[in-house]
């Protein structure tokens, strides 16, 4: 195993500061998509906790905005453009033109969680649309299908899948509930549909399964898949989901063993396992948990978030067989990297430490090895980050 050298160059350093100064002084309209100097600038929307949580001390106010420079990776400071209870996921619309957001809550809090729908105006500003309960609590992530017509929610307690539909206006309406089973003890945390719209993945922490699911885009339904689920291994608990462009392979994050499951994608929507191989360093035994999982825009690279070891671990993928090999490990100089994001152009990777309230900045290279960037931006209990692209 390779472990990369955090690079302090006293240049870059110095850059960074002056751009951090420089986003401190200048106000989030210096950056809207009218003016000119944003021509390089794209936006990026933020989730995060707003309150204090068993497992998070939550400062921000809502969901607010950051802005990419597309060409030097800075990050330039937005505004708060909605105010809600831990907005602790946020997904963009195909097109762009709507912002979806979940609203964090325990049965402490409301009768349940919510599903937010917003119109997202030039200026970046957020214009609420709907607001549906998720039937269940603590709703942990949002998603779309590829046709954009519907949005799919996990609650992380409860067992409860829900599927809403969108209508011309951006409002949101209940179109099914999945209820999976053992559900004092499912921890269902995402929803990944397949490139061809036809399959959905619904990981399930708790009962330690992937569910699989036959979707239809016409009906707007799920059904069982002709293989219902995956198992993982004793203990892993699947916790993020991600396919290859190609539809050929598949990959798990384990919150609970810190591992990735490599899957191949049958014809029918089914996974079979490749490998399992260890998201963390061989000499580190303290206390960790997997938390985000993406594959690189050219499908090269995996990377991974730990949450114990705060670091990204970037895998090599074999375009032949999916299979992960050369993992390189890079501290992400915060704490507790929930959720990360690579830009559209694949250029940048962006951590959201949540619990150090600050987002490191990367550089991805040739090679997939990441380079830090300045030093982490200021940011309110960040959890995930959205490009938006328009």
């Amino acid at each position: 195993m390779r472990i990369s050298t955090i690079k302090f160059l006293a240049a870059g350093l110095v850059a960074s500061l002056a751009s951090c100064n420089q986003g401190k002084n200048q106000s989030q309209n210096d950056f809207t998509p009218d003016d000119p100097k944003a021509e390089t600038m794209n936006t990026i929307f933020v989730g995060s906790y707003t309150k204090k949580e068993g497992h998070v001390d939550g400062k921000a106010k809502g969901i607010y905005t950051l802005y990419q420079n597309s060409q030097t990776g800075e990050l330039n400071e937005g505004e708060t453009v909605a105010e809600v209870i831990n907005p602790s996921f946020v997904k963009a619309s195909k097109d762009g033109k709507l912002l979806f957001a979940v609203s964090e809550l325990g049965p402490g809090d409301a009768e349940s969680g919510f599903i937010y729908s917003y119109k997202i105006n030039e200026n970046d500003s957020l214009e609420e649309l709907s607001k549906l309960s998720t039937e269940s609590f603590a709703p942990a992530h949002v998603t779309t299908d590829e046709s954009g017509k519907y949005v799919f929610v996990a609650n992380y307690s409860g067992g409860v899948v829900m599927l809403f539909k969108v209508d011309e206006n951006g409002i949101l309406k209940k179109q099914q509930r999945i209820d999976l089973e053992n559900p004092e003890g499912s921890h269902a945390h995402s929803v990944t549909v397949s490139a061809d719209n036809k399959h959905a993945y619904v990981a399930d922490l708790g009962n330690n399964k992937i569910w699989i699911y036959d979707f239809d885009e016409n009906e707007g339904k799920l059904v069982p898949g002709e293989q219902a689920f995956v198992a993982l291994d004793e203990g892993a608990g699947p916790r993020h989901f991600t396919l290859s462009k190609n539809g050929s392979f598949a990959y798990s994050i384990n919150e609970l063993n810190s591992s990735v499951s490599a899957f191949k994608v049958l014809e029918n929507g089914g996974l079979e396992l490749i490998q399992n191989i260890s998201s963390l360093p061989e000499d580190f035994s303290e206390n960790n948990s997997g938390a985000d999982i993406h594959l690189h825009p050219s499908g090269k690279f995996l990377y991974a978030s730990n949450r114990g070891h705060n670091s990204i671990v970037s895998y090599e993928v074999d375009a032949a067989s999916g299979a992960l090999s050369n993992p390189n490990f890079t501290s992400t100089l915060g704490k507790t990297p929930r959720n990360f994001a690579i830009s559209p152009d694949g250029a940048f990777l962006y951590a959201a430490n949540q619990d150090s309230g600050d987002i490191s900045v990367f550089k991805i290279e040739e090679d997939g090895s990441l380079e830090q960037k300045g030093e982490p931006v200021a940011s309110k209990t960040p959890v995930s980050l959205e490009f938006l692209i328009r």
